[in-house]
């Protein structure tokens, strides 16, 4: 681990570069991986190779990170979510060289919640709990729970359950084959059982 600190029930690979001591027990960080002092990543984790986070990153429990994606301070990432190969963030609105905002804008991803490949999501949003973003899209809005969303601009196509299954309503109620069921109101989708 040159150039790391060393972090006790994680394992680190020893070409990643570990400089934060807030690593929880059983996260797996591979090689070629930098993850800047003062991060915060969960237990269970698996932060994959050729990936960048940085120091005002707080990431939960049971998260997945795959190669090539960046993760910019501001950046709040809940527990069980995915983040995809290449999955773009970004923490300033109106970035100019060598010009520092005071505070970089905060995005949250919300429990559970699946970003694919490639997707572009805006800084200053809410991606909803348990919500899936398709590969490739661009998110500049606010992603509602269990929503599933792709396009550029990405756009509310459905909803998904927890376990990934396209929901189908009928008279508002969808239940999934999983057992769980889901309601459909006005101000979103919620899971009722």
């Amino acid at each position: 681990m040159a150039g790391s600190k060393k972090t006790v029930g994680a394992y680190i690979h020893e070409q990643a570069i570990v400089e934060t001591e807030h690593i929880g027990q059983g996260t797996r960080v591979w090689a070629f991986a930098h993850i800047l002092e003062n991060a915060v990543i969960g237990e269970n984790c698996n932060i994959c190779d050729h990936t960048f986070i940085e120091g005002d990153v707080i990431v939960g429990d049971n998260v997945t990170i795959k190669s090539g994606a960046y993760l910019w301070d501001g950046l709040r990432i809940e527990d069980n979510v995915f983040i995809g190969p290449n999955a773009t963030f970004t923490n300033d609105l109106k970035p100019r060289s060598k010009v520092y905002p005071s505070e970089y804008v905060k995005t949250h991803i919300r429990k559970g919640a699946s970003i694919g490949a490639n997707a572009t999501i805006i800084c200053g949003i809410s991606v909803g709990t348990w919500a899936m973003i398709g590969a490739g899209s661009v998110v500049t809005n606010d992603i509602p729970d269990y929503a599933l969303v792709y396009g550029v601009p990405a756009k509310v196509r459905g909803y998904v359950c927890e376990c990934s299954q396209d929901l189908t309503f009928k008279n508002s109620v969808a239940e999934c084959e999983c057992g769980k069921v889901y309601q459909d109101k006005k101000d979103g989708v919620v899971r009722i059982k």
